[in-house]
């Protein structure tokens, strides 16, 4: 096992990508330091370790900084890999974690950025993609405990920040993901249930109250 001694994290209170680097140390019982970053103002250490994209999270392990949250998930999962594995064994296994893992990142971000920034047809049309996002998501879920079966897994620690979100795309979007993903609903409670999972996520009100300060600060209202 490596040294969990130099184990920080740059990172912001809200966002959902460093959520996962937050839950994949916890689930690892990795005691880290945490530095909040400010993002208007960004620290000469972030813009150090990660200067080609300048963004959170970065953790920074033995002073090696190692950017983009599902490669530090990853890395994560390398490192301490003698507890509570997040990618599975068997490599068609892992390619397909990857695959959705993936998904969230291209797909759930950006739609739900545009359910709350734009407004009339815009905001419908991205109000249709969340569903059918989610509801690909529901599909791939299925009947099973978490996304890789009864253990909680990469894509699982992927996707659940967003479900913090979820109170905020419903308000803006007008519409209950009950509703057309009750599956993903009541995976979201069982993860809630973990202690890495519920100590990491925030109030969805409170989330909701930073989206309406993002919406007054691009004139969305």
């Amino acid at each position: 096992m490596a040294s969990e001694k130099g184990v920080m994290l740059l990172d912001y209170w809200v966002s959902p990508f460093g959520q996962r680097a937050r839950i994949a140390l916890a689930e690892k019982g990795v005691e880290y330091v945490y530095k909040e970053e400010n993002l208007g103002q960004k620290s000469e250490l972030l813009l150090k370790s990660n200067p080609v994209h300048k963004k959170i999270p970065v953790l920074i392990h033995d002073g090696k900084p190692v950017c983009e949250s599902l490669i530090i998930v990853e890395y994560i999962d390398d490192v301490w890999s003698d507890k509570a594995p997040l990618l599975p064994s068997d490599p068609y296994q892992r390619a397909q974690a990857r695959f959705w893992a993936d998904f969230v990142d291209k797909k759930v971000y950006d739609c739900g950025t545009r359910l709350w920034k734009l407004k009339g047809d815009e905001q419908e049309a991205a109000k249709k993609e969340m569903i059918e996002i989610l509801q690909l998501l529901e599909a791939q879920l299925g009947d099973k405990k978490y996304f890789g079966g009864d253990t909680f897994g990469f894509i699982d620690v992927a996707f659940i920040p967003f479900t913090n979100w979820f109170y905020s795309y419903e308000t803006c979007g007008n519409f209950s993901i009950e509703e057309v993903a009750p599956k993903l609903v009541a995976w979201a409670k069982r993860c809630m249930e973990r202690e890495s999972v519920a100590k990491t996520l925030y109030d969805p009100k409170k989330v909701y109250e930073f989206v309406c300060t993002l919406k007054k600060r691009f004139g969305v209202e």
